[in-house]
């Protein structure tokens, strides 16, 4: 038999057509595989170069977005324009700074409105933290509690040791310092004049005995001595109980209308900004008129004649310092300096500064130094005043005895007087009389005077000597936007 069994099989073992197709094939994916494999350990790679990159450089990868969305909010801050709440109404308008509501195209003219930076309307409150708790620096009663807020406005203790004042007048004192004829402005070279009158050195030192009749001097000092009011003005003053004021002579700075009122408020506390001719002829030729009623928005325009200083800081004091003899008939008032924004309600503050704290006068605390001989060295640094006048100034305080480092009821006494909140009494009238005189006499840079006045008028307790926090959170700084013009004749 032949062998077809073999045959088949050796014909089942040869290799056909096809086998070296398949074993390509198969050679194929064995390369495949291994190119596979390669990419594999190289993205292995990759990552372990990433990782150890990223481990190295991620605080980069954190602060570089950061940054960028800081730069971002601040320009966006900047194009935003600032929001003002009017409490008449309680809706949100976009005022200009004296509160007209102009088309946005005016209020382009207004030097602030160009400020990216300005912190005008602004309401959001200022906090610190105290005990590791963050707390309000400003703490006023609730919206509704501050409508119905009535301030005391009874008669003053009985137990004061000052119960009566007296003005020296051109009537009581013969005025040393030449003919009434002279100048209000200048007599004799001096800062003494027409207005407050030639106070001697010894009439100096027996201004700060206590008595129950205090006798001294507190401007005002003659009919002749400048800073004329009319008489429809001086109507309106008298019918105010609560005043918030401020004053821009020389065309300093703008107006600002106070922000952040109760109703009550705007209905119970006089407004008074005080304007020489300078500064109404600078914002008339801005648009800023004031109304045939006297006002510009919730403030009242008082234009004064004669300034008294040729020193445009010294004629600021008369309204920052003697509101009392300004406003005969008010409890309290609050003092804002033209360059801010008052923007709290001001029956609010009266009651958490004064009121709740059973004070007579508060003041903010000075926010860098608190010797007042340390303060006298940075006015001359920073030529606030000449070293000359401070050295006088000075030497009379070592002459004194004023301590090198002076603190006042644990607190600094050395102030910034950018807001002053007060009641009207003898003993507080007395000492702002004796502050002015203080400015008088040496320098314009009050915060010299302050401490002073407080050390020698020993009876003075009551004094609230208030955090920096609490005093930006009363108003919007502003700056002063323009050098003031000194008078000329």
């Amino acid at each position: 038999m032949s062998s077809p069994i073999f045959n088949s099989n050796s014909i089942s073992i040869s290799v056909s057509d096809d086998d070296p197709d398949e074993l390509g094939r198969m050679r194929v994916r064995v390369r495949r595989k291994r190119k596979k494999h390669g990419d594999q350990r190289g993205r292995t790679e990759f990552t372990q170069r990433l990782i150890r990159w990223l481990v190295k450089f991620w605080m980069l990868l954190v602060f570089l977005p950061a940054a960028a969305l800081l730069i971002f909010e601040a320009t966006r801050i900047g194009r935003k324009p600032g929001l003002a709440v009017n409490s008449e109404v309680n809706e949100v308008k976009k005022p200009n700074s004296l509160g007209n509501k102009e088309p946005r195209t005016e209020v382009k003219a207004l030097s602030q409105a160009n400020k990216p930076d300005s912190t005008l309307n602004r309401l959001d409150p200022t906090t610190h933290v105290v005990g590791g708790v963050r707390e309000l620096c400003l703490k006023l009663l609730p919206a509704e509690e501050l409508e119905h807020l009535e301030l005391p406005l009874n008669e003053e203790s009985s137990n004061n040791l000052v119960k009566r004042l007296v003005y020296i007048s051109d009537q009581d004192n013969v005025f040393r310092g030449g003919k009434s004829t002279l100048s209000w402005q200048r007599v004799n070279d001096t800062r003494f004049n027409l207005f407050t009158g030639s106070q001697t050195i010894d009439e100096r030192e027996k201004s700060f005995k206590v008595n129950e009749t205090a006798v001294i001097h507190c401007g005002f000092y003659s009919e002749n001595g400048g800073f004329k009011v009319s008489d429809e003005d001086k109507n309106y003053m008298q019918t105010c109980k609560v005043v918030v004021s401020t004053c821009a002579f020389g065309g300093g700075d703008d107006l600002y209308q106070p922000i952040g009122m109760s109703e009550a408020s705007v209905k119970k506390v006089c407004y008074v900004a005080f304007w020489d001719e300078i500064t109404l002829t600078a914002q008339e030729s801005q648009g800023n008129k004031i109304g045939k009623n006297g006002f510009i928005g919730k403030w009242r325009i008082v234009v004064v004649k004669n300034l008294p200083f040729v020193d445009q800081r010294l004629n600021g004091k008369i309204p920052k310092m003697l509101p009392h003899r300004l406003f005969p008939h008010a409890k309290y008032s609050i003092w804002v300096d033209s360059k801010s924004q008052f923007r709290r309600d001001p029956l609010g503050v009266i009651e958490a500064l004064l009121v709740r704290t059973n004070s007579l006068l508060a003041i903010s605390e000075h926010g860098a130094r608190s010797s007042v001989y340390d303060e006298a060295k940075a006015v001359v640094k920073k030529h606030k005043a000449t070293p000359e006048e401070v050295e006088v100034q000075m030497r009379q305080y070592r002459k004194d005895g004023l301590p090198e480092d002076k603190r006042f009821n644990g607190k600094k006494a050395l102030n910034e007087a950018s807001v002053i909140v007060r009641e009207h009494t003898t003993l507080t009238n007395m000492l702002m009389c004796l502050w002015f005189n203080e400015v008088v006499r040496f320098t314009s840079r009050d915060q010299l005077s302050f401490p002073y006045v407080l050390w020698r008028l020993k009876v003075v307790k009551n004094i609230n000597m208030f955090p920096v926090c609490t005093r930006k959170d009363l108003v919007n700084s502003i700056g002063h936007l323009r050098k003031a013009k000194p008078l000329t004749n």
